[in-house]
C-alpha cells in the first residue's frame, strides 16, 4: 500500500463515519508558546478540545503535519524522522469510547480498508492507579471486538511473560505508557488504547513479556486512542470532564513500513523518489554500505523537513533564532552528510526540494506555491554554509598537531564549524594522527544534556495558554494586522504570531524597517478602535463565502469545508475579519491601552513587531 492510498483510505473511512475532513494545520503553531512546531495532530485542534465550537462539527478527521526535534541527532537510523505525517480522528464531546474502539478495529480488519489478519493484534489499556481505576470499559469493548475474529483475547496481567499463550490479546500498563497528558501542569487527559502489529507471526506465539516484545521489534505500535475525560487541576486532582474528547493518531509512516512487513520507516514510497535523486546526485547505491545508507537517510529526512518548514505559508527562512535555526541545522548537516558521500554539485539541495514538492504537493499544494520561496532559501544556506566549512578547514589545520586532535577540539570543529566526526577523522587519517572519539563523545554527551535542560520548555508539547490576557492579545493580533495593512499596505500578510500572557510577538510580510511615524500611526489605529468599544463577532461560513466578503486568512484547504470569521465591528464600520479559530474577547473595549514595543527583521522580507499593554 502507498502513502497516498493509506492517507486517502483513512480520510475516506472516517467521512463515511461522519467526520468533516479537515485540512493539516500549519506548522508554526498558532499562539502556542510551548513550542517551536506542531507536534501532533491535536496542536491546530486545541481551542475545539478546550470547549470551542468547531465549523466542522464535532467529528473531524485529517492528516497533520508534524515535525519533532528532539530526536535529530538520532536520524539515520531506521526509525526516526524530523518530519512526519500523522493520521487523526477526533470527537469534540460526541462519541467516546466505545464507537472509537469499534472503528479502529473496524478500519484496521475489514477487507474494504487495511484487512490486517485480526490474530497479528495486540491492544493496551491503561491498568489504573490512585487517581483513576483500571479502564474496564476499554478492555470489555475490545475483547467484543476480538470475540468476531473468534479470538478470547484475555487480559495479560503487567510484567507477565506472555509465555505462549495466544490469547493473551490485552495487555494493562502503568500511566507511564497508556496516560497521555496534560501536556502542561493542568488540562484535559486520560487514559489511552494503543494497537500493536505482530511483524514476525511466522515465529508462533509471543514468549516474553510486553514490554521485551516491543523492545525486540516483534510488535510495534501503530495507533493509538486516547479518551480525554478528566480534566487536572492546579491542586493536582482529576475531575470528570464535561465535554469528553476523543484524539487519536496514526502515524503514516510508521504504519506504511509494518504494514509492509518492513522495520525501516524509510523503507517505503515516501522516500524512494528521494533516494533515486540522492543516489544521482552522489554516484553511490543506497545498499552500498551501511555508512552511505545512514548518510542518505539523513539527506532525506533533513531536507524533506527543512522543505516543509519553508513551504509553509508562515514564510520560516534559516536563522539563527527559534525555528529558522532547526532549518539551518537540518540543512547543514544534510549538506555535511551530503560531502561525505561524495555529492559535488554545487546548489545541490534545491534538487531533493523539488522531489519532495512534486511528490507531496497534491496533498499539500502550499509546496508547489512556495517553491521558489523553499528554492531560493537553500541556495543561500547553501552558499554561507559553504563560507563555513572553509573557515573549519583552516581551523582544522591549526590545531593539528602529532599528538592528534584532542575531544574538545574535534567538538569544536563539530559545533561551531559543522565538521561531522567522520570528516574530522578522515582529514586525520591523511595527516596520519588520531582523533580523540571518546573525548569526542563525551563533550558531545555534556553538550546534549545541556541542550535538553535549556530546550525541555520550547521543545515538550503543550496546551496554549488559554487565559483572559492571551485572548485580549490574540484579539489584538487581528487589530494590529489590519492597521499595519491600512498604514504600509495590502502586501501585508500575517506570517506567524506567539502570544503569551505578558505580551505579543507578530510576524508580518514587509521589505523594510518601519518609519517611527509609521509605528506611532498604527499604535494609533489600534487604540483609536479600542476606544470605540467595537463588537467582535463570530460567524461560521464557508471558505467560498468568506473568500467572497474578503476576510483575511489563509486559504489552505481543498475540502471546502466551513470556518470560523472573526470581524471587528459591524455594517460599515468594520475594521478587520479573520478567519480564526478563536478565542476572542465580546468588545473592543476589554482591552486596555496598545503599546509597541519594538520592530525589527525576522527573516528576508518577514519584520516582527513586540507589543504589550501599557
Amino acid at each position: 500500500m502507498t502513502a497516498n492510498e493509506l492517507r486517502q483510505k483513512y480520510l475516506d473511512f472516517f467521512k463515511s463515519k461522519g467526520h468533516s475532513i479537515i485540512p493539516s494545520g500549519s506548522l508554526i503553531p498558532e499562539n502556542d508558546p510551548t513550542v517551536l512546531f506542531t507536534t501532533a495532530g491535536m496542536h491546530p485542534l486545541v481551542p475545539y478540545l478546550m470547549g470551542e465550537n468547531h465549523p466542522g462539527g464535532a467529528r473531524v478527521a485529517n492528516a497533520q503535519k508534524c515535525i519533532r526535534t528532539g530526536d535529530i541527532d538520532d536520524v539515520g537510523d531506521n526509525r526516526h524522522l524530523t518530519f512526519f505525517e500523522m493520521l487523526g480522528n477526533w470527537s469534540f464531546g460526541d462519541y467516546f469510547k466505545k464507537e472509537a474502539i469499534e472503528w479502529s478495529w473496524e478500519f484496521l480488519t475489514d477487507k474494504k480498508w487495511l484487512g490486517i489478519d485480526p490474530k497479528r493484534l495486540y491492544v493496551t489499556v491503561f491498568k489504573g492507579n490512585d487517581d483513576s481505576p483500571i479502564d474496564q470499559f476499554s478492555i470489555d469493548t475490545w475483547q467484543e471486538q476480538f470475540a468476531k475474529a473468534g479470538i478470547k483475547a484475555e487480559v495479560c496481567p503487567y510484567n507477565n511473560p506472555v509465555n505462549g499463550n495466544a490469547d493473551f490479546r490485552i495487555f494493562s500498563l502503568p500511566a507511564k505508557d497508556n496516560w497521555w497528558g496534560p501536556a502542561g501542569e493542568t488540562g484535559p487527559c486520560g487514559p489511552c488504547s494503543e494497537m500493536f502489529l505482530d511483524v514476525e507471526p511466522s515465529k508462533g506465539p509471543m514468549r516474553k513479556t510486553f514490554d521485551e516484545e516491543v523492545d525486540g521489534f516483534r510488535i510495534m505500535e501503530i495507533w493509538n486512542d486516547v479518551f480525554m475525560e478528566f480534566n487536572k487541576t492546579k491542586e493536582g486532582k482529576f475531575e470528570k470532564l464535561e465535554q469528553k474528547n476523543v484524539d487519536t493518531g496514526m502515524g503514516l509512516e510508521r504504519t506504511i513500513a509494518v504494514l509492509s512487513g518492513k522495520r525501516d520507516a524509510f523503507d517505503s514510497d515516501v522516500f524512494y523518489n528521494i533516494f533515486n535523486k540522492i543516489e544521482q546526485l552522489s554516484g553511490k547505491k543506497y545498499n552500498d554500505a551501511e555508512d552511505t545508507a545512514k548518510a542518505m537517510r539523513i539527506i532525506a529526512d533533513h531536507i524533506k523537513a527543512a522543505t516543509f518548514i519553508m513551504g509553509d505559508d508562515k514564510g520560516i527562512t534559516p536563522s539563527n533564532t527559534d525555528q529558522g535555526y532547526v532549518v539551518r541545522r537540518l540543512i547543514r548537516r544534510a549538506i555535511r552528510y551530503g560531502k561525505q558521500i561524495g555529492i559535488k554539485d554545487e546548489l545541490w539541495t534545491k534538487e531533493i526540494a523539488k522531489v519532495v514538492s512534486h511528490d507531496f504537493s497534491e496533498h499539500y499544494p502550499e509546496l508547489r506555491k512556495n517553491i521558489d520561496f523553499i528554492i531560493n532559501n537553500l541556495k543561500d544556506e547553501e552558499n554561507k554554509f559553504s563560507k563555513t566549512l572553509e573557515r573549519g578547514l583552516k581551523e582544522f589545520e591549526k590545531v593539528l598537531s602529532v599528538d592528534g586532535i584532542t575531544g574538545v577540539e574535534a567538538f569544536n570543529l563539530y559545533q561551531t564549524y559543522g565538521f561531522p566526526i567522520e570528516m574530522t577523522k578522515e582529514l586525520a587519517a591523511e595527516q596520519r594522527v588520531k582523533v580523540d572519539e571518546k573525548g569526542f563523545e563525551n563533550e558531545l554527551k555534556k553538550h546534549q544534556d545541556l541542550s535538553r535542560s535549556a530546550s525541555a520548555g520550547k521543545f515538550k508539547g503543550g496546551l496554549a495558554d488559554a487565559s483572559e490576557e492571551t485572548k485580549r492579545l490574540h484579539t489584538a493580533a487581528h487589530l494590529l494586522l489590519a492597521s499595519l495593512r491600512k498604514v504600509l499596505g495590502n502586501h501585508v500578510f500575517q506570517k506567524g504570531s506567539n502570544i503569551t500572557a505578558e505580551r505579543l510577538r507578530f510576524d508580518f510580510s514587509h521589505p523594510e524597517k518601519m518609519t517611527d511615524e509609521q509605528k506611532q500611526e498604527v499604535e494609533r489605529l489600534v487604540n483609536e478602535v479600542i476606544g470605540k468599544n467595537l463588537p467582535v463577532i463570530q460567524e461560521e461560513m464557508s471558505l467560498d463565502e468568506a473568500k467572497k466578503r474578503n476576510a483575511m486568512g489563509v486559504f489552505e484547504s481543498k475540502y471546502g469545508e466551513r470556518v470560523k470569521v472573526y470581524t471587528v465591528g459591524e455594517g460599515d464600520n468594520v475594521f478587520s475579519m479573520e478567519i480564526c479559530g478563536g478565542p476572542h474577547v465580546e468588545k473592543t473595549g476589554e482591552l486596555g491601552k496598545f503599546k509597541i514595543k519594538k520592530e525589527e527583521s525576522s527573516s528576508a522580507g518577514v519584520r516582527r513587531i513586540k507589543a504589550v499593554w501599557e
